[in-house]
C-alpha cells in the first residue's frame, strides 16, 4: 500500500513543474480535482498506519504557507480617484456602488432602518454594507507578487473583497467588469454633497466629515451642482 502511495504522489508531481503560490505548491495547470487527489493520497497514507509518511506528503505537496501580511490603509482622496475612475461600479462583479458616506448618513439619520457597527458585526449590520459599501481590492495581491499601484487596484464591494482574499482571478473564475460611467450613475455622490452642504450638522460626524472634504477639496468637484444620476465626471 505504501509503494503504491508513492507511487501515485510521483506520478502527481511528474506531471508538469511545480511552482510555489499562496497556500502551496501548486502545479502548472493544476486544478480542484488534482489537489483532492493529493488529500485522498495523504488519507490512504493514515489508513495504512503510515502517519509520518500522511505528514510528508501533505508538507511536501500541499502544504500550508502563510501569506505575508499585505494591509495598507488608502486615504479618503485616493480611494475616491479609484471608485470614481470606476463609475462606482463593482469590477468584479458589475454591480453599483454607492459613495461610502452615503451609507453612514443613512445610518446615523435613520438608525433602527439602516443599523451599523463600527467593528461590522453582521447581526448588527445591515447587509446594504456589505452590498454596497465601495472598497479598494488588488487584482493580483500583494502577497502573491502583485504591485502596489492604482494599476492594479478595482472598486469592489465588501462582500467581493472578503471573499477574494489572497486568490487570483483565474483560481475564483472571476473576471474585471468594465467601469461605469459617471453621467449614468455616480453611487449617490452629487446627492449626498448636496445634502451634507445644506445639513451642517451631519458633517460633524468624523466619518462622514473626512469623505466630504475628500470630495470638496478633489479638483474640479462641481459644489453649484444640483444632485442628478451623475455629474461627477470632473470630480478628481
Amino acid at each position: 500500500m505504501k509503494s503504491q502511495i508513492l507511487s501515485r504522489l510521483h506520478e502527481i508531481e511528474a506531471e508538469e513543474n511545480v511552482r510555489i503560490v499562496c497556500g502551496g505548491v501548486r502545479s502548472k495547470g493544476e486544478t480542484m480535482e488534482d489537489r483532492a487527489d493529493i488529500i485522498k493520497i495523504i488519507c490512504e497514507a493514515l489508513s495504512s498506519g503510515d502517519t509520518a509518511g500522511a505528514s510528508a506528503i501533505a508538507r511536501r505537496r500541499y502544504p500550508f504557507l502563510a501569506p505575508p501580511a499585505a494591509t495598507r490603509k488608502f486615504t479618503e482622496t485616493q480611494a475616491l480617484r479609484v471608485f470614481v475612475r470606476d463609475g462606482f461600479i463593482d469590477r468584479y462583479s458589475g454591480n453599483r456602488l454607492l459613495f461610502p458616506p452615503v451609507l453612514r448618513l443613512l445610518s446615523v439619520m435613520l438608525p433602527d432602518a439602516f443599523p451599523f457597527h463600527r467593528n461590522w458585526k453582521m447581526n448588527e449590520t445591515h447587509p446594504a454594507y456589505w452590498e454596497l459599501f465601495p472598497t479598494l481590492d488588488h487584482i493580483v495581491p500583494v502577497a502573491r507578487g502583485g504591485p502596489d499601484h492604482e494599476d492594479n487596484l478595482v472598486s469592489t464591494s465588501m462582500l467581493r473583497n472578503s471573499a477574494k482574499a489572497n486568490w487570483t482571478l483565474e483560481e475564483l473564475g472571476w473576471s474585471i467588469h468594465p467601469p461605469g460611467d459617471m453621467n449614468q450613475w455616480d453611487g449617490m455622490l452629487a446627492w449626498c454633497m448636496e445634502f451634507m452642504k445644506k445639513d451642517g450638522e451631519i458633517i460633524k460626524d468624523k466619518y462622514i466629515g473626512r469623505w466630504y472634504r475628500a470630495a470638496l477639496t478633489s479638483s474640479g468637484w462641481p459644489m453649484s451642482r444640483s444632485p442628478g444620476r451623475g455629474d461627477g465626471e470632473n470630480l478628481l
